[in-house]
Protein backbone atom coordinates (compact mmCIF):
# COMPACT_ATOMS: atom_id res chain seq x y z
CA UNK A 1 0.00 0.00 0.00
CA UNK A 2 1.36 3.79 -0.86
CA UNK A 3 1.52 6.42 1.54
CA UNK A 4 -1.01 8.39 -0.68
CA UNK A 5 -3.21 5.09 -0.53
CA UNK A 6 -3.22 5.58 3.46
CA UNK A 7 -3.97 9.41 3.21
CA UNK A 8 -6.96 8.54 1.01
CA UNK A 9 -8.33 6.28 3.09
CA UNK A 10 -7.55 8.30 6.73
CA UNK A 11 -9.18 11.71 4.80
CA UNK A 12 -12.43 9.54 3.48
CA UNK A 13 -12.58 8.86 7.52
CA UNK A 14 -12.98 12.56 8.67
CA UNK A 15 -15.81 12.80 6.09
CA UNK A 16 -17.64 10.10 7.32
CA UNK A 17 -17.00 11.63 10.82
CA UNK A 18 -18.38 14.86 9.71
CA UNK A 19 -21.05 13.41 8.16
CA UNK A 20 -22.10 11.67 11.28
CA UNK A 21 -21.49 14.49 13.83
CA UNK A 22 -23.70 16.98 11.75
CA UNK A 23 -26.42 15.30 10.15
CA UNK A 24 -29.64 15.34 11.96
CA UNK A 25 -29.12 18.43 13.52
CA UNK A 26 -31.42 21.35 13.90
CA UNK A 27 -29.41 25.08 13.24
CA UNK A 28 -30.25 25.55 17.26
CA UNK A 29 -27.83 22.31 18.01
CA UNK A 30 -25.41 23.03 15.31
CA UNK A 31 -24.79 26.44 16.46
CA UNK A 32 -24.87 25.84 20.02
CA UNK A 33 -22.07 26.34 22.53
CA UNK A 34 -22.51 24.36 25.58
CA UNK A 35 -20.20 27.29 27.62
CA UNK A 36 -20.05 30.72 26.25
CA UNK A 37 -16.14 29.94 25.82
CA UNK A 38 -17.12 26.37 23.71
CA UNK A 39 -16.78 25.80 20.40
CA UNK A 40 -20.36 24.80 18.56
CA UNK A 41 -20.41 21.72 15.55
CA UNK A 42 -20.89 24.68 13.32
CA UNK A 43 -17.75 26.53 14.38
CA UNK A 44 -15.69 23.17 14.71
CA UNK A 45 -16.66 21.52 11.46
CA UNK A 46 -16.38 25.10 9.42
CA UNK A 47 -13.11 25.47 10.76
CA UNK A 48 -11.65 22.11 10.04
CA UNK A 49 -12.67 22.26 6.49
CA UNK A 50 -11.19 25.52 6.10
CA UNK A 51 -7.90 24.35 8.01
CA UNK A 52 -7.85 21.99 5.11
CA UNK A 53 -8.96 23.65 2.21
CA UNK A 54 -6.32 26.18 3.03
CA UNK A 55 -3.42 23.51 3.65
CA UNK A 56 -4.10 21.18 0.96
CA UNK A 57 -4.92 24.13 -1.82
CA UNK A 58 -1.76 25.60 -1.11
CA UNK A 59 0.57 22.81 -1.00
CA UNK A 60 -1.30 21.87 -4.71
CA UNK A 61 -1.07 24.89 -6.15
CA UNK A 62 -4.72 24.94 -6.21
CA UNK A 63 -7.09 28.10 -5.26
CA UNK A 64 -8.77 27.21 -2.69
CA UNK A 65 -12.28 25.99 -2.72
CA UNK A 66 -14.38 28.18 -0.40
CA UNK A 67 -13.52 31.05 -2.76
CA UNK A 68 -13.38 29.43 -5.82
CA UNK A 69 -16.71 27.59 -5.81
CA UNK A 70 -18.42 30.46 -3.74
CA UNK A 71 -18.93 28.96 -0.24
CA UNK A 72 -17.76 31.87 1.42
CA UNK A 73 -20.79 33.72 -0.38
CA UNK A 74 -23.24 31.15 1.14
CA UNK A 75 -21.56 31.14 4.19
CA UNK A 76 -22.22 34.67 4.32
CA UNK A 77 -20.15 35.20 7.66
CA UNK A 78 -18.81 38.25 8.94
CA UNK A 79 -15.25 37.41 9.18
CA UNK A 80 -12.64 38.19 6.55
CA UNK A 81 -12.45 35.89 3.27
CA UNK A 82 -9.92 34.09 4.12
CA UNK A 83 -10.27 33.42 8.08
CA UNK A 84 -9.64 29.95 8.83
CA UNK A 85 -10.79 30.51 12.67
CA UNK A 86 -7.29 30.19 13.76
CA UNK A 87 -6.74 31.96 17.07
CA UNK A 88 -10.63 32.92 17.10
CA UNK A 89 -11.46 34.86 20.18
CA UNK A 90 -14.94 33.44 21.64
CA UNK A 91 -16.68 36.63 19.78
CA UNK A 92 -15.41 35.49 16.50
CA UNK A 93 -16.23 31.60 17.27
CA UNK A 94 -19.86 33.52 17.83
CA UNK A 95 -19.98 34.75 14.37
CA UNK A 96 -20.20 31.16 12.94
CA UNK A 97 -23.25 30.24 12.43
CA UNK A 98 -25.43 27.78 9.81
CA UNK A 99 -29.26 27.25 9.03
CA UNK A 100 -28.72 23.70 7.86
CA UNK A 101 -26.12 21.14 8.66
CA UNK A 102 -26.19 20.71 4.54
CA UNK A 103 -24.32 23.54 4.35
CA UNK A 104 -21.08 22.10 6.28
CA UNK A 105 -21.46 18.65 4.89
CA UNK A 106 -21.55 20.21 1.20
CA UNK A 107 -18.92 22.59 1.58
CA UNK A 108 -16.65 19.58 3.54
CA UNK A 109 -17.78 17.24 0.91
CA UNK A 110 -16.46 19.40 -1.82
CA UNK A 111 -13.01 20.13 -0.11
CA UNK A 112 -12.58 16.62 0.33
CA UNK A 113 -13.04 16.15 -3.65
CA UNK A 114 -10.38 18.86 -4.31
CA UNK A 115 -8.34 16.59 -1.52
CA UNK A 116 -8.65 13.96 -2.71
CA UNK A 117 -7.73 14.90 -6.50
CA UNK A 118 -4.54 15.91 -5.21
CA UNK A 119 -3.68 12.95 -3.21
CA UNK A 120 -4.28 10.31 -6.26
CA UNK A 121 -1.82 12.17 -8.42
CA UNK A 122 1.12 12.14 -5.71
CA UNK A 123 4.08 10.19 -6.23
CA UNK A 124 6.24 8.77 -3.08
CA UNK A 125 8.88 11.90 -4.35
CA UNK A 126 6.17 14.46 -4.00
CA UNK A 127 5.51 13.77 -0.21
CA UNK A 128 9.77 15.15 0.56
CA UNK A 129 8.74 18.27 -1.29
CA UNK A 130 9.02 21.35 0.76
CA UNK A 131 5.89 23.31 1.21
CA UNK A 132 6.16 26.21 4.05
CA UNK A 133 9.80 27.43 5.05
CA UNK A 134 8.64 29.57 7.16
CA UNK A 135 9.08 26.76 10.11
CA UNK A 136 12.48 25.23 11.03
CA UNK A 137 13.15 22.65 9.78
CA UNK A 138 10.99 23.40 6.75
CA UNK A 139 7.80 21.36 6.55
CA UNK A 140 7.29 18.86 3.57
CA UNK A 141 4.13 17.94 2.01
CA UNK A 142 4.02 14.39 3.88
CA UNK A 143 3.96 15.93 7.55
CA UNK A 144 1.57 19.03 6.18
CA UNK A 145 -0.81 16.39 5.26
CA UNK A 146 -0.71 14.21 8.40
CA UNK A 147 -0.83 17.32 10.22
CA UNK A 148 -4.21 18.62 8.37
CA UNK A 149 -5.71 14.88 9.16
CA UNK A 150 -4.44 15.04 12.61
CA UNK A 151 -6.23 18.95 13.10
CA UNK A 152 -9.11 17.25 11.30
CA UNK A 153 -9.73 14.55 13.67
CA UNK A 154 -9.25 16.16 16.95
CA UNK A 155 -11.84 18.86 15.70
CA UNK A 156 -14.29 16.43 14.35
CA UNK A 157 -14.30 14.06 17.60
CA UNK A 158 -14.51 17.55 19.16
CA UNK A 159 -18.26 17.94 17.06
CA UNK A 160 -18.84 14.43 17.84
CA UNK A 161 -18.67 15.33 21.58
CA UNK A 162 -20.23 18.67 21.52
CA UNK A 163 -23.35 17.25 19.66
CA UNK A 164 -23.80 14.62 22.33
CA UNK A 165 -23.65 17.15 25.06
CA UNK A 166 -26.06 19.78 23.23
CA UNK A 167 -28.17 17.29 22.88
CA UNK A 168 -27.91 15.90 26.21
CA UNK A 169 -28.62 18.99 28.23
Amino acid sequence: MHAKDILIDAYSRIQEEVHAAVEGLPPDVLNARPSDDANSVSWLVWHLTRVQDDHVADAAGLEQVWLAQDWEKRFGLDLPRRDTGYGHSSAKVAKVRVDSGDLLTGYYDAVHEQTLEFLRGLTAKDFERIVDERWDPPVPLGVRLVSVLSDDLQHVGQAAYVRGLVQRA
